[in-house]
């Protein structure tokens, strides 16, 4: 299992990676090890604004519907449309070509909340001891 440390995490398994105002966000590589073959994603619209924990986007894999909610509030910026066509991008590479939303945060201080790299390894590591 692969957790950048240059990320923050969320407990619902988002990441976010933080720039200039923008926060790239997408499923951890734990939680698309979970969902197995991803075959659909339903991508937010640009210009939408989001708040902190507001269903962002929907994925569908073989074994379920997941929700992904936004780890910040803010306005999506960018979408990921090769997801699209290429929903699978987020099982092979779920930290690069994965990425689903960039938004702009709307409160660059809520990144405060979420999990470090290694906060979020040892959450899992939790999560993996119940079943």
């Amino acid at each position: 299992m692969n957790f950048p440390k240059d990320l923050n995490y969320s407990k619902e398994h988002e990441w976010t990676k933080a720039k200039d105002g923008y926060a790239l966000v997408g499923i951890t590589d734990y939680a698309q090890d979970k969902l197995g073959s991803i075959v659909f994603v339903e991508l937010p619209v640009a210009g939408k604004n989001f708040k902190k924990r507001d269903v962002l986007v929907t994925v569908d894999s073989v074994k379920a519907v997941a929700e992904v909610y936004a780890p910040v509030s803010g306005q999506v910026e960018e979408i990921n449309e090769s997801l699209r066509d290429n929903p699978e991008l987020i099982n092979r590479d779920a930290y690069g070509q994965g990425w689903m939303v960039k938004l702009k945060m709307d409160d660059p201080s809520e990144l405060s909340s979420l999990l470090s790299s290694e906060a979020y390894q040892a959450f899992v590591a939790q999560e993996e001891a119940k079943g």
